[in-house]
Order: C-alpha cells, then structure tokens, then sequence
C-alpha cells in the first residue's frame, strides 16, 4: 500500500505530462494449491506476489506500465516512462492537487473461514476423500488428478478524478479430472466448481459425488460409440454448455470488440439477434459467485446487465476506454488478471436465462440429433462469432428418444447464427465456474444456461 500523499505525487506527474486520466492500481495476491495425482501429493505450493500499475489515458489512447518498487522514486520513473513511450510532445503543465475521496460498495462476498487460517493440511483430507471415491467406480479408473486452491487479494485504486477504493476477495476452487481407460483406449471427464467465499466453500461441497460423478462419465464414454457428422438439431446441457455463448458470443459483445469493431455485433443496439425466447445476462453482483466483483479494476460498482432481452440486443459489455468510445454506459466490466495488465471489458457471470420449456419436450421433437449433456474445451474467433467445441458427454437422439451414448463429437458454428436457432430454453439454469483468458489476463468468470434446443448445428463426427 502506499500513501495518498505519494499517491498525489504520481497522478500530478501523469497530469503534468497532459494525460487525460491517471490510474494507480495496487495489488498484492496470497495464493495456495495442493495438487494430488496417483494418489500422493504432487505439489503443495503457496505465494504473494506485490506489484502496482500505472495507466495514463490520453483522450481514449491507453498506455501502461507496473513495477514491484513502491517507492516514490521508482514511480515517478516509470509514470514518466509511460508517457515518454507515447512519442509525442512532452511538455509538461501544471497539475492540480487531486484530493481522494473513498468509495464504499456493497461486497458481494461474505467469508466466513479465512484460507490462510484453515492452512494447507486440511485440503488433504478432501483430496483424499476425492480419490479414494473415484477409483472405487471401476478397476478401469486409470488415473484421477485434484487440486484444491485458495487465493486472497488486497486492491487498491486512486485515481485523477480523486477516486480511492479498497478491496479484498477470496476465492476457493476445487477440481477433479478422471481418466478410464479400457483396450488402450483413454476417455476423462472432470468437475472444477469454485467460489468467491472461504474455505467454508470447500466444507461445503460433497467431495464424494463431484468425484463419483466425473468417473462415471469417463467410464460411460469410455464404453459410447461415434456419431455421424452432420447438421442435426442439437439439445445443449446446462452448466458448462453456457461456454459456447460465452466464447461465441460473451467475447464479441465486449466493447473491447465494439469499438474496433472486431464483433458481429457492431452497430446492432435495438435490432433482434436472437430468437425471443433468449434473454442473456452478465451480471456481477450474485452473491459469493466465482465471477463477482464487488468493484470492477477501475474502481467502478458492478450491475446486473441484460445484454439480451426476449432476442433484442439491449446492451454491451463495457469499461471506461470502451464506454466512451462506443457512446455507452459503463456497467463495471473492467477487469485485469493483475497488476500486470491494464483492465478492459470483461465478462463476469455469464448466463442465457431460464425459459419454461421440458427436457423431455425437447428430445420428443427430435427426430435424428445429439443431447450435448456436457461440453468440453474448444476454440473461438471473437471476430466472426466462429467456434468449434468438444462435446464431453453426449447421447443420440433417435424417434423423439434418448439413445446411445456417443464420443468424440464436436459443435462447429457461428455464435450469432446459432442465437436466432435456440427454440427451446429450459428451466433448469445452472452456473458453473471457469476461467478466461484474453488482452487482459485470465479472469475468474461463471458461465450458464439453461437446456437448450438449437434446431440445427455442424456436428463433427470421429
């Protein structure tokens, strides 16, 4: 933490230097993990890391630098550093004095174990438990990898508009990823919940069934067949399956995309994109949920924004650079990895809303078509909306029945181009934990939907 008198000295150097906007951003991160594979420990680790960053805006331009000394003469240097690297006329002027004022917010989480009082030795117990339940499914149980982990972050801002804010958040994520293998063939199926809360979180969960849960998926996969690819209609699970809304189209309805625009979704404000049973959602303020924020990394509060309403485009995704340029709102998306990148828009829970529609109607109306139950990994083109994802866990539909379970499929498409195909939305909406990685850093982010039927997607065979 440094002081608001040194505070002062750092935002009057970048004004000085004719900068529109001077942000100092303070961190310092405690993180813990515990991994264990094969049945031992793995790797027991645990870390701080201190650093702040300084972001000088010149009318939209932004330029950016951090440093892990916090004394005055190294960030007077590297303030002056910033603006030197712009190329421009360096003239300097006469500052004003900035006097901070504190900013309070409602916290959006309330931890009742701190980590760092709980220690290492007591996730032992949870791995252990993890283990022990997934290799008692099948002597085909090959292997089955768990970590447990814990971080707390202490953040502060200043800023030239007099703002200072301070915040802490502690999360805990638990994840279980099993391996079966049978006839030197391999399949692996995983769980990886997380909160914004305490170890209390990890008390929380029923270590036995997460785990029991991923084993017997890659054993039922280890067993499925393959499909045959083509366009079909395609029923999506909910959770994780809200990560192809997310990838396909959280990412282009970004402002960060908007305003180079760099998204399909550019200039389309008002005008109908999906079909009008879809409502989609980003919202950061859902209490103890792994993507909240209770101020986003400029300091701003967080809002629950509607992005899409009854299948109309109704929002962005924005922070201050993106607002401004794209004459929007700002709804407190600004986020950064650490106090290693400068913050923009960013997603934080992401979800399609529930709708009213059955599981059961859904399969009835299919013919020939795949239940992607759960999804896997994959990749996007934030550009154009493309992407192309695994399915982890899918089944054939056949006659309006559910039938036998298939592997290796894949989900090829468009995001913009499967949002006006959504037919169905379920009411079984569910909120699962991930992490994002764009200009910004990797991000704590919540994905969801519903169960969903798209009428027709590219499905990728074996």
């Amino acid at each position: 933490m440094i002081s608001e008198n040194l505070a002062q000295k750092v935002i009057g150097t970048g004004l000085e230097l004719k900068a529109d906007f001077v942000e100092i951003f303070i961190e310092e991160t405690r993180d813990a993990k515990v991994t264990f594979r094969d049945s031992k420990i793995e790797t027991a680790t645990s870390g701080t890391d201190f650093g702040i960053g300084v972001r000088l805006l010149y009318g939209t331009e932004s330029a950016y630098g951090f440093t892990s000394d916090d004394s005055e003469e190294s960030l007077i240097y590297l303030t002056k550093q910033i603006a030197a690297n712009r190329k421009t006329n360096h003239e300097t002027t006469v500052a004003p004095v900035i006097s901070f004022k504190t900013k309070n917010f409602e916290p959006v989480q309330r931890p009742e174990l701190d980590p760092r009082n709980v220690g290492q030795k007591a996730k032992l117990t949870l791995l252990k438990t993890a283990d022990k339940s997934a290799r008692s499914s099948s002597p085909h149980i090959a292997q089955v990898s768990i970590s447990a982990f814990d971080s707390e972050s202490q953040i502060w801002i200043y800023n030239s508009e007099g703002l200072k804010v301070n915040d802490n958040r502690i999360r805990c994520r638990f994840s279980v990823s099993v391996t079966a293998e049978k006839n030197g063939e391999r399949f692996s199926a995983s769980e990886n919940p997380g909160a914004l809360r305490g170890f209390e979180f990890f008390e929380s969960l029923d270590i036995s069934k997460l785990a029991k849960e991923a084993a017997e998926s890659s054993l039922r996969m280890l067993d499925a067949g393959y499909i045959e690819g083509k366009k079909m209609p395609v029923i999506l699970g909910n959770g994780f399956g809200g990560v192809i809304f997310h990838e396909a189209c959280g990412h282009p309805l970004e402002t960060e995309a908007i305003r180079r625009k760099a998204s399909p979704f550019t200039g389309k404000l008002g005008q109908q994109i999906a079909n009008t049973k879809v409502t989609a959602i980003d919202d950061g303020t859902i209490q103890n949920s792994w993507g909240s924020i209770s101020v986003d990394d400029e300091g701003h509060p967080p809002e629950k924004t509607v992005l899409i309403k009854d299948g109309i485009l109704t929002s962005y995704i924005s922070d201050r650079v993106g607002a401004s340029e794209v004459n929007i709102r700002r709804t407190g998306s600004a986020r950064r990895q650490s106090y290693q990148y400068a913050p923009v828009s960013r997603m934080r829970n992401t979800y399609i809303d529930a709708g009213n529609d059955s599981i059961e109607d859904m399969i009835h109306s299919i013919e020939d078509g795949l239940y992607a139950m759960k999804m896997g990994g994959g990749s996007v083109n934030p550009a154009t909306g493309e992407f192309n994802f695994a399915v982890q866990e899918g089944y054939e539909i056949k006659n309006g029945k559910l039938g036998r379970p298939v592997r290796g499929a894949s989900l090829i498409g468009r995001g913009h181009e499967v949002l006006p195909k959504i037919s169905m939305v379920g009411e079984d909406l569910e909120l699962t934990s991930g992490m994002c990685g764009a200009s910004s850093g990797s991000v704590p982010v919540t994905v969801g939907q519903p169960t969903l039927k798209v009428d027709e997607i590219l499905v990728g065979g074996r």
